[in-house]
């Protein structure tokens, strides 16, 4: 084998590689935010989820890209670990499609999919069609990768050694399947691994004698996309990538007394060795599923014994951040989405106590509010950290809306929690080192206009959790008339102030400052609205 021919094999399935990611991006965009809803809610049983994981398989071109996601999935606590081995399930059946289609001559229209796929890509401008165009590129890249690696093998078939090695897989089956196994790993994807040996078995290098442990090792490579996934994830995630591993290497050790049955077998179910390599992958992720399925609940169990859960130890910082999903737009959206709404959390807690520091005069619980605004500051800052890892290129024209709405909201929950922190509870202990005492009516109206912003901040954090433009609306509409509310507390402070009242006079300027910041906070919380509704008006 020349140094040509090396070259050339390299670069053929660099460009299967990059084809196939090209692709599954294209179509993972087409799909958008609805791939996340599909999945979680069509997992009801262990038979839709064998159907979903392999329709999303065929839709990212990629089981590990979908055992990925479980990984993230399950992390976030967004799905179960039960829930998930069905959908696994499906997913390394529905990688058998690719190689189904690769199995045929499809290289030959390689060129034509590459120009129409130019052509769809460049030139719409409607997002799915522009989105579509690119997942048609990419397998045209994936087919004239093939092609090129069909036009490398065609002058080396005869070449005795090279023949020699591949035949060698079949006496001794077990190299076979560690180094199809290492191929797979490197390549992070046994479509590709898969491909490489259909185009040998095309060009006369491979029988299906051979073929079979580089099937096996394809299967068992691509656990390696699930650990190295799950490492540093919490351990309902590291549960999903030993099941997986544990899935495919128990169905090879299964499948191995029976290797050259099924080769034989395979022989009968087509004569091209190209199409016998692509059903002997379908029928050991078939066989895998049908042996499997009905044992999903006591395997699950089997799983959680060996990895039990650990002592739940608080550790500050973000919980649904995971870097898995960075590679998935729309579901690193939601996953930024919780982390936002769980800062909201923290923030409507240290609002709500706030007013309860003027009443008690409680200093432990003014130190209470000002630590949590330390978890506020560390989740937002986080949050924006984890939203820069996205590549601008990746979103959608709707998910970068979406994304500069979370920075939005994630930023004005830091002010008010700034608000709260520096400047109310500043005033609380400014209230108890002067012993001052709020009149009646004085304290009631703060309790009214702290009443108001809570509403509010209810309300936009309900716009937002469902980008909701009708309640963002009725956000920016409770704005005037809160002003309204504020200008008479204060006329009405004003006026006790002409009458002389004692209480009145001593808490003047902390009154008048807590009003101040309560519309602050308010106008921080109506702040939410406007880019929802930017959003919705196009």
């Amino acid at each position: 084998m020349t140094t040509l021919s090396i070259l050339s094999i390299f670069g053929s399935v660099a460009l299967i590689l990059y084809g196939m990611r090209f692709a599954g991006d294209g179509l993972q965009k087409a799909a958008g935010p609805r791939l996340k809803n599909f999945l979680i809610k069509a997992t009801s049983n262990r038979f839709k989820g064998i159907g979903v994981g392999a329709a999303i398989t065929a839709l990212l071109q990629s089981s590990s890209a979908t055992t990925i996601m479980l990984v993230g999935f399950v992390g976030s606590g967004l799905m179960g670990l039960a829930e998930t081995m069905g959908v696994m399930l499906g997913a390394d059946i529905g990688t058998t499609l690719t190689v189904q289609i690769l199995a045929f001559k499809v290289y030959d229209y390689a060129i034509a999919l590459i120009g129409a796929g130019v052509l769809l890509h460049l030139t719409s401008g409607n997002g799915a069609i522009r989105h579509a165009g690119q997942a048609i590129l990419g397998f045209g890249f994936v087919f004239f990768g093939l092609k090129l690696l069909m036009e490398t093998f065609a002058p080396i078939a005869a070449n005795p050694l090279l023949g020699g090695f591949l035949v060698g897989f079949s006496s001794d089956p077990v190299a076979g399947i560690i180094i199809s196994g290492l191929l797979t790993a490197l390549f992070q994807s046994s479509a590709a691994t898969l491909g490489i040996a259909i185009t040998a078995a095309h060009s006369g290098l491979l029988t299906i004698d051979a073929a079979m442990p580089i099937v096996l090792g394809a299967n068992v490579g691509t656990c390696v996309s699930a650990i190295v996934s799950s490492w540093g994830a919490n351990i309902d995630a590291k549960r999903v990538a030993v099941a997986h591993v544990l899935f495919k290497v128990l169905g090879v050790i299964i499948v191995m007394p029976f290797l050259y049955a099924i080769a034989h077998l395979v022989g009968y179910a087509s004569l091209d060795p190209a199409r016998q390599v692509a059903i002997a992958h379908t029928l050991f992720n078939i066989a895998i599923a049908i042996i499997f399925l009905p044992f999903i609940t006591p395997f699950a169990g089997m799983i959680k014994r060996l990895l039990p859960d650990k002592p739940d130890t608080h550790k500050p910082g973000a919980k649904y951040l995971d870097p898995i999903v960075l590679a998935s737009p729309s579901l690193a959206l939601v996953q930024a989405t919780r982390e936002a709404l769980r800062v909201a959390d923290i923030v409507q807690e240290m609002l709500g106590r706030s007013i309860e520091a003027f009443i008690r005069n409680d200093t432990q619980l003014i130190e209470s509010i000002e630590e949590k605004d330390d978890d506020v500051d560390l989740l937002d800052k986080e949050i924006k950290l984890y939203l820069t890892r996205l590549t601008r290129e990746s979103l959608s024209e709707e998910q970068s809306r979406r994304e500069l709405e979370i920075m939005l909201f994630s930023d004005n929950m830091e002010n008010i929690g700034d608000v709260v922190d520096k400047n109310l509870m500043e005033l609380g202990r400014k209230k108890i080192k002067n012993e001052a005492s709020f009149s009646k009516e004085g304290l009631e109206e703060i309790q009214l206009l702290h009443q108001k912003v809570v509403e509010n901040f209810k309300l936009a954090v309900a716009a937002f959790a469902g980008s909701d433009p009708e309640l963002a609306q009725k956000l920016v509409n409770h704005k005037s008339r809160f002003s309204e509310l504020e200008r008479e507390l204060r006329q009405a402070h004003i006026n006790r102030l002409h009458l002389g009242l004692k209480e009145t006079i001593d808490t003047s300027a902390i009154h008048l400052d807590v009003l101040t910041n309560l519309k602050r906070i308010n106008s921080c919380v109506t702040n939410v609205a406007y880019p929802i509704l930017e959003r919705a008006n196009g």
